[in-house]
């Protein structure tokens, strides 16, 4: 059984960091694409990182690149979202999410990790 569960969110002033783990299990991910999205209150779901499960090609949403580092740890089946100089607009659920490179829907999704940027 698949699953990705989220941990790291939590309360952080503006200009904070803090650093989202995606522990993945169930499964290789050797073929797979790792993804963090996020949903605000009362927002669709957006997109903010995705890599490679290798670490390869990071990308990421305008609003967070400069600021937000994607990673990926084999050795400990993790993906990493770091987020620094975090603003109340950060403020989301955020989500871990995971794809084969072969299809174009995220199939597998954890349950996610509330963020709240105080200002």
């Amino acid at each position: 059984q698949v699953q990705l569960v989220e941990s790291g969110g939590g309360l952080v002033q503006a200009g904070g960091s803090l650093r989202l783990s995606c522990a993945a299990s169930g499964r290789s991910f050797n073929d797979y694409i790792m993804g963090w999205f996020r949903q605000a209150p009362g927002k669709e779901r957006e997109f903010v990182a995705t890599i490679m499960w290798s670490g390869s090609s990071p990308n990421y949403a305008d609003s967070v690149r400069g600021r937000f580092t994607i990673a990926s740890d084999n050795a400990k089946n993790t993906v990493y979202l770091q987020m620094n100089s975090l603003q109340p607009e950060d403020t989301a659920v955020y989500y871990c999410a995971a794809r084969s490179i072969w299809k174009r829907e995220y199939n597998y999704w954890g349950q996610g990790t509330l963020v709240t940027v105080s200002s």
